[in-house]
């Protein structure tokens, strides 16, 4: 897996304050527990090298563990995500003053 930075893998139980309004959205990327501490990377969609990155963190929900990745302040457009250099998912929409919620669940493997 691509790790350029070392974080912590500790679970994050604090709140996810996030920044939406008109134009600018969120994405919040649900995985599996075999990605905990991996970098995911995301890019405008026809703009495959302005990356960026976030971490899988473990969150506790409701007395579980939950694995996800948060983009917050995201311009509204389409997204493609990426893992080790390879696009696990292109045309993902990220709409104004919402929250995207996918699942990328055994869809890695």
């Amino acid at each position: 897996m691509t790790r350029t930075h070392d974080h912590s893998t500790d679970a994050r139980p604090e709140h996810v304050m996030l920044d939406l309004g008109p134009g600018v959205g969120a994405l919040v990327l649900h995985t599996d527990a075999d990605l905990h501490g991996a970098e995911i990377e995301i890019s405008p969609s026809g703009s495959d090298d302005a990356r960026s990155h976030k971490q899988v963190h473990e969150r506790p929900v409701a007395g579980r563990p939950l694995y996800a990745a948060v983009f917050d302040r995201l311009p509204a457009g389409e997204y493609t995500l990426w893992l080790d250099d390879r696009p696990l998912r292109r045309d993902v929409a990220v709409t104004g003053a919402a929250v995207t919620d996918i699942s990328l669940k055994e869809e890695h493997a």
